[in-house]
């Protein structure tokens, strides 16, 4: 169950049913997260619209974009966010057995520039965390640091920086949340590893 009330569309503020009647007209239906974001006033006005330029095209390959998030999810043990990014990858011609391999965090097969973001995921998850400033500042790898700034440009390591935090806090919130499916399951092998 829900931590908040999921409201309807009618119960939405006026200040967000703009971008409230932009968000069904894209999916056909009022989502789980937003009605839950709905309960704050003004927040969905605001949150959508960045999301969709994060998430939209940029200077960072889409594909890219939803393999950090896909991995960011099931290292958050986020299911609704996991249901959200593999249903989005699929869409876009990910290979379930390729989401599979995001998931368990296989990296053989993927681009170079791949592999490095999700590298760069798993340790801005999983890593960050727990390194002190006084123990690394950045709380990632130098190596792995270098090695993004040496593969990505200035605005593609903006875009995948900004997305690796953006999925960490929707898949915390969403988790916490404790909203419902309402999108597909993510496929068997990434629901194994959440």
């Amino acid at each position: 169950m829900s931590l908040v009330p999921i409201l309807t569309s009618d119960q939405f503020s006026s200040v967000d049913q703009p971008a409230l009647a932009q968000g069904v007209k894209a999916y056909g239906e009022v989502l789980n997260t937003w009605a839950g974001i709905g309960n704050s006033p003004g927040l969905l006005a605001k949150y959508l619209p960045f999301l969709g330029q994060l998430n939209g095209p940029g200077a960072l390959e889409g594909r890219v974009k939803d393999l950090v998030a896909v991995r960011v999810a099931v290292l958050n043990h986020c299911r609704y966010t996991a249901s959200h990014r593999c249903t989005s990858a699929l869409a876009k011609g990910v290979e379930v057995d390729e989401l599979a391999a995001v998931a368990s965090g296989k990296l053989e097969g993927f681009t170079e520039q791949e592999q490095l973001a999700l590298q760069l995921a798993e340790e801005m998850t999983v890593m960050l965390p727990t390194v002190p400033a006084d123990d690394g500042l950045t709380g990632v790898s130098a190596s792995v640091r270098d090695d993004v700034q040496r593969v990505f440009d200035a605005a593609q390591l903006v875009e995948l920086v900004m997305c690796i935090s953006m999925w960490n806090a929707l898949s915390r919130f969403h988790r916490v949340m404790a909203f419902e499916l309402d999108m597909p399951k993510p496929p068997a092998p990434v629901e194994a590893q959440l």
